[in-house]
């Protein structure tokens, strides 16, 4: 991403409100921009709300947006997000393109927020990049733009092409983008002004529901998974998991190992070690007492499996966030 902190004068971001995008998203990224300044007590950012023709938009809660400008009518930008929440809407890529186009320098940051990174691939805009979407049209994404780099993750920044899930990703993705403007200490205050304890980096995945990733003809699976899920201290054996599920021990190993490609017992370990790194990583209780949270007899029980399955120790893995 080309970095924008030599800039003497404030870095200008354009919103491109597509019909139907997010409220949230919108408030989101440009309250973040607004806190910055005022952290910084100057103006560093400044952003502008946009549309294809200059007019109110409707977003997604009913309400309209006004807009400063027709994007092919805005200043200079430094910065072009676009903002969408549906794949589905009346939009035309040829004019989106144009308009885009009419923006575009050598040195321009584009970048799409929620179903804005499908409206950027539906204006050849993300040829050969990585980029990332909600997880609900992760698939159409990446059958219909087959040269785009699809992925799970919660954002992705390719060069001068960044994208988003939306949501409360919004606000990781936000910070990310100041904190490479601004540096870490920055963020850290700007963090505490908004009471957050972690950001969550790109490399993040979204959590995809199960039943979106298997599809929702095997609910035997979905319900094991969410016993597991909820039995994370005190985990239920395989044999205990089957009898609630109404299915054999064979029956349940033979669904995880078609549609999960493991067996029962090695993904419960898994769910409740990724739990673990949550709370390594999130709170500030001993390694001892997440270690018991998360279903482990005793500390050196938990860290040997731990370092077995990350290449790490909890107490690495603390230390690590804790510098970060």
């Amino acid at each position: 991403m080309v970095n924008l902190s030599s800039a003497t004068k404030p870095i200008r971001y354009g919103f491109l409100l597509l019909p139907n995008a997010s409220m949230a998203d919108f408030a989101i990224a440009t309250e973040v921009l607004t806190r910055a300044n005022q952290l910084a007590e100057k103006k560093c950012y400044e952003f502008l709300p946009l549309s294809l023709d200059g007019h109110s938009v409707a977003l997604s809660n009913g309400l309209r947006m006004p807009v400063d400008l027709p994007l092919a009518h805005a200043p200079k930008l430094d910065v072009l997000v676009v903002l969408a929440d549906e794949v589905g809407i009346d939009v035309a890529a040829d004019e989106l393109a144009r308009a885009i186009g009419s923006q575009l320098g050598e040195h321009t940051i584009l970048a799409g927020i929620n179903c804005g990174s499908y409206w950027l691939a539906r204006a050849g805009l993300l040829s050969g990049h990585r980029a990332t979407i909600h997880w609900h049209e992760i698939s159409r994404l990446s059958d219909e733009f087959p040269d785009v780099i699809v992925s799970s993750n919660l954002f992705e920044i390719d060069g001068n092409r960044l994208t988003s899930t939306g949501g409360a990703a919004t606000f990781d993705f936000m910070m990310a983008l100041i904190g490479a403007n601004q540096g870490q200490d920055f963020i850290a205050q700007l963090s505490e002004v908004f009471s957050m304890e972690r950001l969550r980096p790109g490399t993040e995945r979204q959590r995809i529901p199960l039943a979106t990733r298997i599809g929702g003809s095997q609910p035997k699976l979905t319900e094991a998974v969410s016993l597991m899920e909820a039995n994370i201290e005190e985990p239920l054996t395989t044999d205990d998991i089957a009898y609630y599920v109404g299915v054999s021990r064979r029956q349940l190993e033979r669904l995880f190992k078609q549609y999960l490609g493991t067996v029962p017992s090695k993904y419960y370990l898994e769910l409740r070690l990724n739990r673990a790194r949550q709370l390594l990583q999130q709170t500030s209780k001993s390694i001892v007492q997440i270690g018991l949270a998360c279903g482990f007899s005793s500390g050196p029980h938990f860290s040997s499996t731990y370092r077995s399955h990350f290449n790490i120790t909890p107490r690495e893995e603390r230390a690590q966030h804790t510098q970060g």
